[in-house]
């Protein structure tokens, strides 16, 4: 208990004090994790709401693949994504690996079915003939999609919280393809794996305290914005 104590004491000393390399190590969190959220929302929902709107032959199949990848281990993640970036790997010209960059890569892969297997739940949860009476208003195809997507927004929110969630928490990835480099692809995560294999147990639940903090912030807006969208 004496650990914890001296732990959330550390994070409260950090945080008042706005040390400069804390800070960083935080900003740079939700710097990656936010750009991966948007990119696998981009993806995962116009995707997803294809899928979902779409019959096609082995449409159960690829639901199910789907439905696989929201479970999908950070550290297969991690290494397929350095397999691509190595220096002799199909996309090592790049040079991207240990860089925030291949973060942002790793955890778009992480977060993608997720919001994908999300989306794709709540298209199909809609009432069957809802497309059909949009249509019939004189909507066009686009029009449609669009307000299907808008009568769906609530999981979706949801959807955006469980993305960011497994993305700004996952830590295997991250060590594998940003090498945890002090200043440059160092995150909470990563830091606190480190803080912790050191025996820096203060320092270590510090940061644990600053990632909780951060998360909670995150999904209280997030929530927030869902609750006031919901019907009354």
């Amino acid at each position: 208990m004496d650990v914890i104590l001296e732990g959330i004491l550390k994070a409260a000393q950090l945080l008042a004090s706005l040390d400069s390399e804390v800070l960083g190590i935080a900003l740079l969190s939700l710097k990656v994790s936010g750009l991966a959220t948007l990119f696998s929302l981009v993806i995962g929902i116009s995707v997803g709401t294809l899928v979902a709107l779409t019959s096609f032959p082995g449409k159960k199949i690829l639901v199910s693949v789907v439905n696989t990848g929201m479970g999908l281990p950070p550290v297969v993640v991690g290494l397929f994504v350095s397999i691509m970036l190595w220096r002799n790997g199909p996309l090592g010209y790049l040079e991207l690996l240990y860089t925030p960059t291949a973060i942002v890569i790793a955890q778009t892969v992480i977060a993608t079915p997720i919001v994908m297997g999300i989306t794709i739940g709540a298209m199909q949860n809609l009432p069957a003939n809802l497309r059909l009476q949009i249509l019939a208003l004189g909507a066009t195809r686009t029009q449609m999609v669009r307000m299907l997507i808008r009568e769906a927004r609530l999981p979706l929110m949801a959807g955006v919280m469980a993305g960011f969630g497994g993305v700004i928490s996952e830590v295997g990835a991250s060590i594998m393809v940003g090498g945890n480099v002090r200043g440059y692809t160092r995150v909470l995560t990563t830091a606190t794996v480190m803080e912790t294999g050191r025996g820096n147990f203060d320092i270590a639940i510090a940061l644990s305290v600053i990632l909780l903090l951060f998360c909670f912030a995150v999904n209280y807006i997030l929530t927030y914005i869902q609750q006031r969208e919901r019907p009354r």
